[in-house]
């Protein structure tokens, strides 16, 4: 009977303080209820102080439910409940502490709460702690982002209360590196701020330099002498480091010398203040200097008619009787210190990245154009060929790709096909051209140089003809969407890593074919010289034709490979011709090793002008045509120079 007895009183102090907390709630709701029907970012603070002092247990729904509008007020006692469907009718109410069903009530009778957007920002900021030691993962990951996007200094202590029971090593990892972040922004403590300063040092994600920049903002300052509490910056000189008339104005700001007239001012006044013919006691007529209207309008100041006028002497005096300085606008020195030398560790590395990243630019567009170049090279250096319809034979790859992906519509298969498709294509195309048009004009250069400008112009127009003037898509498949990013500097799209693998591949290919292969040795031999590989029974012409349709149908691949990172059209091949014949001049007409070179050297070329001129492209085509004039002066036959038959012309 006692262990009855002492149960039923339990029980009902249990339900005594669940009332009790239930009361809490509503009692504070309703003591601000005009501040919670018009809440605002300055309002809504209060309120939430008082929330989370009572500790109840529903303080996290009820701010979700309040931050999702879905916090009604009941217009007849001014009670609030939570409503999960506004559309029924009657409105079913739960209670805002125990979740469960208080009636319900016609929807004339209640009035729906809607914080605007600043006041749901100041809900999730106070969400955060409990969001922070909630079990599921998801809610603890979407706490830290929160805290991220805005954060606040009553998150330091809460995030430095939960990092130790946390216990998953990811977000581990994520909390003590933004407790260090908050703790540089918002500690009072010099020691522990400098301490999480010194701690990112080399750090380049943007949030470290997002924290410490606005630590060593400054402000210029003047007086007439520098006070010992302040954090000074630099000390600066007028006219070396801030300007004469800045340096006067900011002595005006600070009420520390009177506002300066101009000229026209002060001859507009003069004019203004003109009395029976004269100025301040000056007659008009002797107003004829600049120093006789300098003392007449002194004259007029003098009786406080118009403003004082300020001659150049009297504000060099005023700025020589006063010091400029840059100051901190942190005062604590020893932080500012810390930063100082946290952000030039980070700017070294900066640095050593953004060459890394200009390196990887570099070697992808060399990649680009040795593709590109690599078939003219050999046909150049084969047969002395200049073929300014190369380009076409980009572009017909391109087109072929094009047309592979309208027949195929999986993206993989279809540059799979695309691939060993335009090389039989743009090689069909090559020996074709070779057979009606090259082999006539055999060392006529000038003739061939013209015939096939003209068949480029022709093939260009033909490929209008048959896709149209605007331009394709040649789209790549889902594998090489996005790219690799190594850090907030260095990155390179996965198109262009695939391209430099290809251009690896046919690289190897090349050198296998011609080093391990009879068409090979052949082709070394009709390069080098000529009668004497026709004096041992090889065919110069045969060689000619299948060297001639390797070199358009290595293009036509190079032209699904370019096509995959930008649009396809019939000037796609003529972007790239002038480039492939600077390739292969630099590096070394005929020899594959020189093509390398010359790729790299005017694809790295490129990228520094560039990098220094960002805005300009065409300075950047424009400086490296006019270094490689002076390049090809000093060394005419290429970084590698040719052995055979093309050496001795």
């Amino acid at each position: 009977m006692f262990r009855i007895l002492i149960a039923t009183v339990m029980l009902f102090i249990t339900a005594l303080s669940v009332s009790a907390q239930s009361a809490d709630l509503q009692t504070i709701l309703q003591e601000n209820s005009k501040a919670v029907e018009r809440s605002s970012r300055t309002t809504i603070s209060p309120i939430l102080d008082a929330l989370l002092e009572s500790e109840s247990t529903n303080i996290s729904t009820l701010l979700e439910n309040w931050q999702s509008k879905k916090l009604w007020m009941r217009k007849s006692d001014g009670l609030f409940f939570f409503v999960e469907n506004s559309d029924a009718d009657p409105i079913e109410l739960i209670d805002i502490e125990s979740n469960e069903v208080a009636g319900t009530a016609d929807k004339s009778d209640l009035k729906e709460l809607r914080p605007n957007s600043g006041v749901r920002a100041v809900m999730a900021s106070t969400l955060v702690r409990f969001q922070l030691i909630d079990e599921d993962q998801i809610q603890r990951t979407n706490a830290l982002t929160a805290i991220e996007r805005d954060p606040d200094e009553s998150h330091l202590e809460v995030l430095r209360g939960t990092i130790a029971d946390e216990p998953v090593t990811a977000i581990k990892t994520r909390m003590e590196r933004l407790e260090r972040l908050l703790t540089i922004r918002f500690d009072k403590d010099s020691t522990a701020r400098v301490d999480a300063i010194t701690h990112f040092a080399g750090d380049t994600n943007i949030d470290v330099r997002a924290v410490l920049n606005p630590i060593l903002a400054t402000q210029i300052k003047t007086a007439k002498e520098i006070p010992e509490t302040e954090n000074v910056a630099q000390r600066l000189s007028v006219g070396n480091g801030i300007t004469h008339d800045a340096a006067y104005q900011l002595l005006v700001d600070n009420n520390l010398a009177p506002q300066r007239i101009t000229t026209k001012a002060r001859d507009a006044a003069l004019v203004a203040n003109i009395a029976d013919g004269k100025i301040g006691g000056f007659d008009v007529a002797s107003l004829n200097t600049e120093a006789r209207r300098i003392e007449a309008y002194q004259a007029l100041a003098s009786k406080e008619s118009v403003p004082p006028f300020i001659t150049e002497e009297a504000a060099q005096a005023a700025l020589d009787a006063h010091v400029f300085y840059d100051a901190y606008i942190e005062q604590d020195s020893a932080v500012t210190d810390a930063a100082r030398n946290t952000v030039r560790s980070i700017n070294t590395r900066v640095g050593a990245y953004q060459v890394a990243d200009l390196g990887l630019d570099a070697l992808s567009l060399a990649s680009i154009y040795f593709l590109a170049a690599i078939g003219l090279a050999i046909t150049f250096g084969v047969m002395g060929v200049i073929n300014m319809a190369h380009g076409e034979f980009i572009m017909i790859g391109a087109y072929t790709g094009y047309v592979a992906q309208q027949l195929i519509p999986d993206y993989t298969l279809s540059l799979i096909v695309a691939l060993p498709l335009a090389f039989v294509v743009a090689f069909g195309a090559g020996v074709a051209l070779e057979r009606l048009v090259i082999r006539h004009l055999m060392h006529r250069p000038l003739e061939t140089l013209l015939a096939t400008f003209g068949i480029s112009i022709a093939l260009q127009q033909l490929a209008k003809n048959i896709f149209g003037t605007q331009a394709r898509p040649l789209t790549s498949p889902a594998w090489l969407d996005g790219a690799w990013v190594y850090n907030d500097i260095v990155s390179i799209s996965y198109i262009r890593i695939a391209i430099f693998v290809l251009a690896l591949l046919f690289f190897a290919l090349l050198l296998f074919i011609l080093n391990r292969t009879r068409l090979g040795l052949e082709v070394r031999a009709v390069t080098q010289n000529p009668r004497m590989a026709s004096s041992m029974g090889i065919n110069p012409d045969k060689i000619n034709m299948l060297t001639f349709g390797l070199g358009s149908g290595i293009a036509g691949i190079a032209g699904v490979a370019i096509g995959l990172f930008g649009q396809v059209t019939s000037e796609l091949g003529s972007n790239y011709i002038v480039q492939s014949f600077m390739t292969v001049v630099v590096g070394g007409v005929g020899n594959i090793w020189g093509t390398l070179a010359g790729a790299s050297m005017i694809g790295g070329l490129q990228k520094i002008i560039e990098f220094f001129n960002p805005s300009n492209t065409l300075a950047a085509q424009t400086f490296m045509i006019i270094f490689i004039i002076i390049f090809i002066q000093f060394r005419p036959k290429g970084i590698i120079a040719l052995k055979g038959r093309a050496a001795g012309d």
